[in-house]
């Protein structure tokens, strides 16, 4: 998918529809404008989160007892992942990142680039996210 400036361009060339501006509990652990639309709520939840370009989440855990953790599809744009204490990934389409519960991590847009997801809540047990600190300048 070629890389557009408007948001108008961007969503008429999504798959997923982008959804609501993410005004929910989270939107506080993201820096710049998060956009939400549910795929599914049925067995697996799956979000897809279209972030604006520049804007991205805060470092966060995904706890839990047994199983969890999140899997990230990219389906739009350009965007990062990164793991504490290691360098970040760049994300384009087609591309997977599989988290395992009790990694601190983040993802986002690119500073130039609107950037969607597939976000998949892995089932598991006593599960909840704990978020953590803005991404500083130096991870971008």
């Amino acid at each position: 998918m070629q890389d557009t400036n408007t948001k108008a361009e961007y969503v008429a060339q999504m798959i997923f529809p982008i959804g609501l501006p993410n005004n929910s509990s989270s939107a506080q652990y993201f820096t710049g404008q998060s956009y939400i639309a549910s795929v599914s709520a049925d067995q697996v939840v799956v979000n897809n989160v279209t972030f604006e370009p520049g804007c991205s989440n805060y470092w966060h855990v995904h706890h839990a007892d047994k199983g969890g953790g999140q899997i990230l599809i990219c389906v739009a744009g350009q965007g990062y992942y990164q793991e504490w204490g290691k360098e970040a990934v760049e994300m384009n389409p087609g591309d997977c990142i599989n988290i395992p519960a009790e990694i601190k991590h983040w993802h986002g847009a690119a500073p130039d680039s609107w950037f969607s997801h597939l976000a998949v809540a892995v089932p598991g047990e006593n599960t909840y996210t704990e978020w953590l600190e803005a991404v500083g300048t130096k991870e971008l």
